[in-house]
């Protein structure tokens, strides 16, 4: 048997303590974008592999998010794994009210209209297949259909409540 850990400061849940321990967490760094009347995007650090046959991801995303109505109809959305180069881009999409797809903002229209960000580490363009609601936010499903790994540098990490860069 092994030891417990120290019980003492223990608090209730709460939505300052899940962000307190999740600022523990280091996460990779993604963009998720769709295509409406016009591109919206937003950064998540949610994005997780969920199945390999087929090849499933998930990520959560605000309902209260302006780029909600647009993921919400959305039948593609595309995938970005960002470069610790990409610090300004990553805090771009975060940021709210930002023009983020203005003239610093490099992308082309991909594979069934999806805004797939240049530059990056890697993309896929995705089917959605759910939406499952999760409190405020809900888990997207998509299957990959395209994309491309080929990107280099290395990832941008997010923790601690900052955009950083791995360490040697």
């Amino acid at each position: 048997m092994t030891a417990s850990p120290e019980l003492g400061n223990a608090r209730t849940a709460s939505p300052d303590l899940l962000r307190s321990v999740f600022r523990q967490h280091a996460a990779g760094v993604a963009v998720i974008t769709a295509a409406g009347d016009g591109p919206v995007g937003f950064t998540a650090t949610s994005l997780n592999s969920v199945a390999a046959e087929p090849p499933l991801i998930s990520f959560g995303v605000g309902t209260s998010s302006s780029s909600w109505p647009v993921v919400a109809e959305a039948e593609h959305i595309g995938v970005h794994i960002l470069g610790e180069h990409q610090q300004e881009l990553a805090a771009t999409f975060a940021r709210s009210g930002a023009d983020r797809f203005g003239p610093s903002t490099y992308w082309r229209s991909g594979p069934a209209g999806v805004p797939v960000l240049d530059g990056v580490l890697a993309w896929l363009v995705c089917r959605v297949v759910a939406r499952v609601p999760a409190g405020d936010h809900r888990i997207v499903i998509a299957q990959a259909e395209v994309g491309d790994p080929a990107g280099s540098g290395r990832p941008l990490v997010y923790h601690q409540g900052r955009f950083t860069a791995l360490r040697d």
